[in-house]
């Protein structure tokens, strides 16, 4: 019986042997490949070559087909200007624009077509100095950083960087209609909501050859990053007017991928997004849109192109049926919009389009009452199921303490009570094999010419201890989709840019600067190891002791955020390790 369960027996022991090491070789790979996307994202960019401006004898193929019919041509009392990608220097000159400026944002509407050109989130700078680090070089005597402290941009009308919101109605044939290359008038130039104040609305007017007037208005609340769009048509001519809204996002996309933090050694997702009743949420890549037309039909829903912490979104009305489409234009621009179903307006009657747009940070408790389904564009992958759960402890936290980074500490100790039935037993599995690793070298000595012997022995030794040799791995698997979870979270969580946590962490979403978290979080791992038995092979223990210096270095470039909760875990783990380990030396 004993010589037929050697071959068992030997691959079982091989396997027990190894595994750990193998866990966290894997584990190691998988660090790298973050690393190795961190530095895509944070390291020296390639130049962009510039876009060139495409014809000017093409602007129409931006506009929507709706039906399958060709897309709106332009009548001959609509102004036939080009687009914000097409414009010469002379045509740059003459644009009009009206600014709007609220408490939290800051945009331009241009004119032509009422487009949203540029839009500043002016409570999100593109970065924050760093007061601790720049004390102490002035102490020593070196410049100050210099940082980029301009709002982040979302809507750009930068001809390289095009990220534009449109929209305008489309007319039955026979009809007439303002589209996004109408040149409308405006009442002013420039709206700032004042003090007090808790709406402003930007009006814009295009009457068409039969009396028909269309007015545009967008409406700003404060402290909101949501804007109501209004299309109203008053008919006054002798005919009935039919057409539909449409609202469009046109993009060229960011091909330095700045900015854009990887996620388990992939990129965080940029680009468009599509929200229907059947499917719910799915992502419209730019390959998708290149690849084929979207051509989708659900009642509500919304279209949005999002990128890492902001989002922009065109949500309909959800009580009627909506189409979504997508274009590959020209010069490598995308669009991704959507239409209504046509309304008649009678002579002497009036109709009114309502759409609303969100452009601005991935917060996921103002999404949620934006839109159903908006707040899903903060991304977490596959293991979203874990880092909603978590999100939202973390946010519960936050309120209560009101620091991200004592939030961390929180969830680190909920998390680990959560898991200790599994810790407690994978730390019992690793002080008894501790306690018996010096009669595990006896026995590797007195076989090491009889493996098959040897495995028998270490086998009847696992058995007489009560030992097992998987248990201290088996947790570590069940904790790994965890930990990419909450790495997820920590890097697509718009709360943690650049949110401070204490002296020198200012920005828990980035690296520290002085690198000393990295060193701490080395130190836990080295003295966390020195508690693990050691592997009885002398050329796995050797590469086991360089491990704590390998992730000291991954972790250099690491977030913040992320080596808190690396540090807070390696601690209690140390400290409930030592007090199970010393029960169990001390046991008979």
């Amino acid at each position: 019986m004993k010589v037929a369960l050697i071959p068992f027996q030997k691959n079982l022991v091989i396997r027990m042997d190894n595994i750990r090491f193998i866990l966290i070789v894997t584990f190691a790979m998988l660090v790298f490949m973050i690393w190795q996307a961190w530095q895509l994202d944070y390291g020296p960019k390639p130049e962009v070559a510039a876009i060139v401006n495409p014809e000017a004898g093409n602007i129409k193929e931006d506009l929507p087909s709706t039906a399958g019919a060709p897309a709106q041509t332009e009548s001959a009392d609509q102004s036939p200007v080009t687009t914000p990608v097409a414009v010469s220097s002379s045509a740059a000159a003459a644009k009009k624009t009206v600014t709007v400026k609220t408490d939290v944002i800051a945009l331009e509407i241009d004119v032509e077509g009422g487009t949203i050109t540029n839009l500043d989130l002016l409570n999100y700078p593109v970065e924050k100095a760093n007061t601790v680090v720049n004390r102490l070089r002035e102490m020593v005597g070196f410049p100050v950083e210099q940082v980029n402290t301009a709002p982040v941009r979302l809507f750009n009308s930068n001809p390289e960087k095009v990220f534009v919101a449109q929209s305008g109605l489309i007319a039955g044939n026979g009809f007439t209609a303002p589209n996004h290359h109408t040149v409308f008038t405006s009442e002013q130039d420039s709206y700032t909501l004042q003090p007090g104040q808790d709406s402003i609305t930007v009006s814009l007017t295009w009457t068409n050859k039969d009396g028909v007037v269309f007015n545009k208005l967008f409406t700003f609340k404060r402290g909101s990053y949501e804007i109501i769009l209004d299309q109203n048509v008053r008919n006054n001519s002798g005919k009935a007017w039919s057409g539909r809204q449409y609202s469009q996002l046109l993009r060229i996309p960011d091909t330095s991928g700045k900015g854009n933090m990887l996620t388990g050694g992939m990129r965080a997702y940029d680009g468009g997004v599509i929200y229907t009743e059947k499917d719910k949420y799915q992502k419209i890549s730019f390959d998708d849109m290149a690849d084929e037309t979207l051509d989708v039909t659900t009642k509500g829903g919304w279209t949005a192109m999002i990128q890492h912490y902001f989002a922009s979104a065109w949500v309909p009305p959800t009580d009627q049926e909506n189409h979504f489409y997508t274009k590959e234009l020209k010069d490598g621009r995308y669009v991704i919009g959507t239409y209504s179903p046509p309304v008649t307006v009678e002579p002497s009657s009036s109709a009114q389009f309502v759409s609303k747009l969100f452009a601005g940070p991935k917060i996921q408790p103002m999404m949620e009452k934006i839109a159903p389904g908006l707040e899903l564009t903060v991304d977490y992958s596959v293991l979203t199921f874990i880092g909603k759960p978590i999100y939202w402890l973390l946010n519960k936290i936050h309120n209560i303490i009101g620091n991200w980074g004592v939030a961390i500490i929180g969830v680190t100790l909920c998390i680990k009570l959560l898991f200790f039935p599994l810790s407690q037993a994978s730390f019992k599995s690793m002080a008894k094999m501790r306690k018996i690793q010096p009669r595990l070298k006896e026995l590797q000595e007195r076989f090491a010419d009889d493996r098959p012997r040897f495995n028998t022995e270490m086998m009847s030794l696992y058995k007489k201890e009560k030992v097992n040799p998987l248990g201290g791995c088996l947790p570590l698997l069940v904790q790994i989709p965890v930990f990419m979870a909450l790495y997820w979270v920590l890097s697509e969580t718009v709360e943690f840019r650049q949110a401070p946590f204490m002296l020198w962490i200012q920005d828990l979403s980035i690296q520290d600067p002085f690198f000393v978290m990295p060193v701490i979080m080395g130190i836990t791992m080295k003295i966390q190891q020195s508690l693990n038995p050691a592997p009885i092979d002398p050329i796995q223990a050797k590469v086991m002791k360089m491990f704590p210096i390998v992730f000291t270095v991954f972790f250099l470039f690491f977030p913040a955020g992320l080596v808190l909760y690396w540090i807070i875990n390696n601690t209690l783990s140390i400290i409930q390790q030592t007090i199970i380990t010393k029960q169990i030396e001390q046991a008979k």
